[in-house]
């Protein structure tokens, strides 16, 4: 895992850095999204996660569902178009796992992408995404240690 200004970034995953959105694609087609180190930093503790139910159907750089901390409520945006397969449950009585474990037991959604290829090509990945990151992390002066 690489680390952007105290921020874990995995290269492995795919990233909408300026909506601080991840997702991981599976053996099936299907994606796992979820928010990023950096978004969890920003919006301090989590108190609620409320994402849309499985079987919507959601469009690429719109609501997925949101979050809310003591200091921020927000969208957590879609990667791509598709269709919600699952929901991560466990976030309706534990949202601090978007804080704890963002990458894991903290993920929001799982999704079936339309049409992956297509809508993914602007995500970032492995270097360039953490390159992009970094580049972001140091316009904005965000640091997750701060």
């Amino acid at each position: 895992m690489a680390t952007c200004n105290n921020c874990n970034i995995p290269e492995d995953l795919y990233y909408w850095v300026e909506k601080h959105t991840w997702c991981r694609r599976e053996p099936d087609g299907t994606l796992v999204v979820g928010v990023t180190d950096v978004a969890q930093h920003l919006a301090k503790s989590i108190i609620s996660a409320t994402p849309k139910e499985a079987g919507k159907t959601v469009k690429k750089g719109k609501s997925a569902g949101t979050v809310e901390s003591g200091k921020w409520v927000g969208p957590v945006t879609a990667p791509v178009n598709g269709t919600i397969t699952e929901v991560n449950a466990t976030l309706k009585t534990q949202p601090s796992l978007l804080n704890s474990d963002p990458y894991g037991e903290g993920w929001f959604i799982k999704l079936k992408p339309d049409n992956w290829e297509a809508d993914s090509a602007d995500l970032v990945t492995g270097e360039a995404g953490i390159a992009a990151y970094q580049k972001f992390l140091d316009e904005q002066g965000i640091d997750c240690s701060k």
